[in-house]
């Protein structure tokens, strides 16, 4: 069972900030290998849900209010651990961002750039791809809404 947080970046500590840059870099640069800007300058402006297990982040998204980055409100840097995915940590840290964006933002109306291996976990959530498959950083990818 996840503890789940939900913090704004500036009541991020230091060592939450380090922890959820390095789940990141661990998932996105290094398994995945791939060389993209993940500090963004958009940190700032979202909301960051955090999943614990064992007191470890093992579970990371960031959520936005629509116009922050998409026209909707949005979902983005979902990141399981990779020696934690057998326990479900994606659809729970996915849930949570879900209500957080219901709670905060009073939307459930939520887009996502989802990586297409995802598609099927993302439908699951209530996800459906819209448009045409492309790349971005050097993966393939495909908007989907919730509504």
């Amino acid at each position: 069972m996840l503890d789940i947080q939900t913090k704004t970046f500036n009541q991020l500590n230091t060592t939450e900030l380090y922890d959820l840059l390095q789940l990141r870099s661990e998932v996105f640069v290094v398994e995945q290998d791939c060389v993209y800007q993940d500090i963004d300058g958009k940190d700032n402006k979202a909301l960051h849900i955090l999943g614990y297990n064992d007191e470890k982040l093992v579970s990371y998204t960031r959520i936005f209010k629509a116009g922050d980055y998409f026209e909707e409100a949005s979902i983005g840097r979902v990141v399981v651990k990779e020696n934690q995915r057998q326990y479900g940590f994606g659809y729970d840290i996915m849930k949570a961002s879900i209500e957080a964006i219901n709670r905060h933002y009073k939307t459930s109306e939520i887009r996502i750039s989802a990586q297409t291996y995802l598609i099927k976990f993302y439908n699951n959530l209530g996800f459906k791809a819209v448009g045409e498959e492309y790349l971005e950083d050097g993966i393939p990818h495909i908007n989907m809404l919730k509504f």
